[in-house]
């Protein structure tokens, strides 16, 4: 089993920053990626970004690219998810979630095995 915890979350201003951490425990030898997905009210879960443990191929939404880096401290089995120029539309649950396998599809909830509980994130304009 692994588990996931998140931390960063709160509440800012558009055009600010803020980092989200996702730390993992427990078996952390079997994750081959990690991701971020978000959820906004009355939405569906949606991917923002991911990693692959080893290596640290990167992949991002459409929606994100350029405002968002994703980045991985193997050491400290902890990934890290940087937020720039946030904007309204990115107000949502983020979650952190791990894969026991190579995603396929890392957009695809389907593919995750492990996940956090979530940190709320809330973009003021």
């Amino acid at each position: 089993q692994v588990q996931l915890v998140e931390s960063g979350g709160g509440l800012v201003q558009a055009g600010g920053s803020l980092r989200l951490s996702c730390a993992a425990s427990g078996r952390t030898f079997t994750i081959y990626a990690m991701t971020w997905f978000r959820q906004a009210p009355g939405k569906e879960r949606e991917f923002v970004a991911g990693i692959r443990w080893s290596g640290g191929s990167t992949y991002y939404a459409d929606s994100v690219k350029g405002r968002f880096t994703i980045s991985r401290d193997n050491a400290k089995n902890t990934t890290y998810l940087q937020m720039d120029s946030l904007k309204p539309e990115d107000t949502a649950v983020y979650y952190c979630a791990a894969a026991r396998y190579l995603p396929l599809h890392y957009y695809d909830s389907a593919e995750y095995d492990y996940w956090g509980q979530g940190t709320q994130v809330t973009v003021s304009s």
